[in-house]
């Protein structure tokens, strides 16, 4: 995998205790004036589609697998490197204190036809949804939320983040 270059604003400060890294994939998919986003009811967000990537999985492997299961999309292509979001967090079960997520950030397209998503239990439970929206609109919403609610997850700052990112260097 080429090198990414480097998405957080800010240098990443590493806290101390134990912590094990988890590598993922997101896909960035730009249609028009829109983006592929999924929305969370749980915490009233929006975020890129993808997750973590299996062990001897390739990016591309990881990024449609992914995608087939949040989105239903069946087939990708172009994809590009956008960068990579590297974060902290604290761990919640008893084998470390914290998780490194290395998030590795892709531009690419989607052909053909959408199947019926194929999310995890856990993904239906927190009311996630594929849906096309205006970038704008999605900043907007993602702000409101991290500003007034306490439902947000501890990933709004990072999609947060990439989202203005996008929309900075994508979008015309």
């Amino acid at each position: 995998m080429s090198i990414m270059r480097n998405l957080n604003s800010t240098a990443v400060n590493i806290p101390s205790g134990s912590h094990f890294t988890r590598h993922t994939a997101r896909a960035i998919v730009i249609k028009g004036e829109e983006i592929l986003l999924l929305y969370t009811a749980r915490y009233d967000d929006y975020s890129l589609p993808g997750g973590g990537m299996d062990k001897h999985e390739t990016i591309e492997q990881a990024l449609l697998r992914e995608l087939q299961e949040e989105t239903g999309a069946k087939s990708l292509t172009h994809i590009t490197p956008f960068g990579r979001y590297e974060e902290y967090r604290p761990w919640y079960k008893p084998d470390y204190d914290n998780i490194h997520i290395v998030s590795d950030c892709y531009v690419c397209e989607i052909c053909g036809e959408f199947s019926k998503p194929q999310m995890e239990d856990y993904e239906h439970a927190n009311g996630m949804k594929p849906v096309w929206i205006s970038l704008d609109k999605a900043i907007a919403h993602n702000q409101s939320t991290l500003e007034s609610s306490e439902k947000q997850g501890l990933s709004l700052v990072r999609e947060l983040h990439l989202l203005r990112k996008i929309k900075a260097e994508l979008m015309p």
